[in-house]
């Protein structure tokens, strides 16, 4: 049988409403009630319903209308909490940002970058290289704390291509080679909300979680 397209949106908002009433907290309570009275107008004369009983249920209802009602605010605060996240991201738009990453960011012929170390070292060099691995400059940074650095890279004196040049650094303290986390500097393009995180979508086209920042420049 087909219906036709007045008798199937009918059926859809007839559906639609019955979902809603199965959700709304009053219309429970409300169909609670009229089983309770039903529940005393046919109960046993010779074995009446026991007032515990009674209070019993009518407790279990108002718990499970309190626990809807309080599901509804959480999700109208969760949508309220996301909006406010969007609008706070969209404050970062245009932004530049350090993430984890080996990547170059080279702009008006000056590379950006960063590096963090946990311990202090003696010397610290970078290498800016090409994606194939071929070294094209050497930085040296001389002794750095602990900590976050950025660094810059004039290229103007290079005359390859600067899509893609990634950097490496090379730090110690003394005979040690410490490890380090690098740090590739992007711009924010783009701010959204994913299952209640705040994401930013960068100019190299990723996309970040806010706390996958490290450091705003």
């Amino acid at each position: 049988m087909i219906l036709s397209a007045t008798n199937a949106a009918t059926t859809a908002d007839t559906a639609n409403a019955k979902a809603t009433a199965a959700n709304d907290p009053a219309a429970s309570q409300d169909r609670f009630l009229k089983l309770l009275v039903a529940q005393l107008n046919n109960q046993d004369p010779m074995n009446p319903l026991d007032n515990a009983q009674m209070t019993s249920q009518i407790a279990q209802i108002n718990t499970v209308t309190g626990i809807q009602q309080l599901n509804t605010t959480m999700a109208s605060m969760a949508a309220q909490f996301n909006s406010l996240q969007v609008m706070q991201g969209t404050t970062l738009v245009g932004r530049n940002v350090l993430t984890e990453g080996s990547g170059m960011n080279v702009a008006d012929k000056v590379g950006k970058a960063g590096f963090e170390i946990a311990y202090p070292a003696t010397k610290v060099e970078v290498e800016v290289v090409t994606p194939g691995g071929q070294v094209v400059d050497t930085l040296d940074l001389g002794p750095k704390d602990a900590g976050r650095h950025n660094f810059e890279w004039d290229a103007s004196a290079y005359k390859g291509s600067t899509e893609g040049l990634q950097f490496r650094v090379k730090a110690v303290n003394g005979a040690t080679t410490l490890e380090y986390a690098p740090l590739t500097l992007s711009k924010v393009t783009a701010a959204g909300a994913t299952d209640g995180q705040l994401v930013l979508t960068l100019a190299n086209g990723k996309n970040i979680n806010y706390s996958q920042i490290k450091s705003l420049v």
